[in-house]
């Protein structure tokens, strides 16, 4: 896939990701977070688990070849699901202390914390123009979610630790990329992670009395969000670097922000649209290439 492709399908990742954020608002009203997380990657799993034996079957992938797909499946997909997992899961409990504005701010942070693990972990070197992205980005995500006004409460402890989760898995889908086949890495870390859900649900006694209510929002969510959203995701990363990847995707609380408006009638103010322009300005800085420096690569 050609970057400028890569890029594109990233942006329709947040725009999906973004619109279904008022979807979620409503079945967070009827189920809890365990619940819903866990019939929502269940079923994003099982909607492309069948398309993943056709792969194989259509790839006829060299016993040799397979053989390491598989050794690293082994190692990369629970790494996906747990990550996948603690990253929703703390993020819906800090929202039970905490605004959703604060929620929103604090966890697209991981749009500067990608660079700094790739950076201090990896010692991957970044360029100049992903960082002033990466902070353009951040303090546009701020006046969109919060109008620049930011509260702190116990809650964003979770969230912060959650923007962590989000990073490593953005970091490591751009990892496993290198190594596996898109729907087969997408179906596994969706079933582990629905499954983790959904015994966390069972062993704390969790009601599903409100599912009946809000059925329709784990169908959209599971099919449009996760089944193509997650999968999209995890198909652009193998060509976009994790550090713009991550700045593309802070698109998320752009699509929000005016599905709210559009929608449920949520205000949008000055400070929030120029929130808007900072994060597109900041997606533009995003598109300056790779440059190399001796044998150092620039990401």
């Amino acid at each position: 896939m050609k970057r400028w492709r890569a890029d594109l399908v990233l942006l329709l990742v947040a725009m999906i990701w973004g619109s279904a954020f008022a979807v979620q608002r409503v079945a967070g009203r009827w189920m809890d977070p365990f619940t819903f997380n866990g019939l929502r990657f269940l079923l994003g799993g099982l909607l492309i688990l069948p398309f993943t034996r056709l792969v194989r079957i259509s790839q006829r992938i060299e016993q040799g070849t397979a053989q390491r797909q598989k050794n690293y499946s082994l190692i990369y997909i629970p790494l996906a699901g747990l990550l996948l997992f603690g990253a929703g899961g703390l993020q819906q409990a800090g929202l039970e202390t905490t605004t959703a504005g604060n929620a929103g701010f604090i966890t697209s942070l991981y749009v500067v914390i990608v660079p700094l693990l790739l950076a201090l972990i990896w010692k991957q070197r970044v360029r100049w123009s992903a960082w002033l992205a990466a902070g353009l980005a951040v303090l546009g995500s701020l006046l969109l979610s919060t109008g620049g006004v930011l509260k702190l409460s116990t809650g964003d402890a979770l969230e912060l630790l959650g923007a962590l989760f989000w990073a490593l898995h953005v970091i490591l889908v751009g990892r496993a990329m290198q190594r596996l086949d898109v729907l087969s890495f997408a179906a596994g870390q969706y079933l582990l992670a629905g499954a983790l859900n959904l015994a966390v649900s069972l062993l704390t006694r969790q009601s599903w009395v409100g599912f009946s209510e809000v059925w329709w929002t784990v169908i959209y969510i599971g099919f449009l969000s996760t089944a193509i959203g997650y999968t999209l995701q995890v198909y652009a990363q193998r060509t976009a670097p994790p550090a713009d990847a991550a700045i593309l995707l802070s698109m998320e609380s752009v699509f929000a922000a005016l599905t709210g408006y559009l929608f449920l009638d949520e205000g949008l103010g000055t400070r929030q649209l120029f929130g808007c322009a900072l994060i597109l300005g900041a997606i533009f800085l995003a598109q300056i290439r790779t440059e190399n420096v001796g044998n150092a690569k620039i990401i």
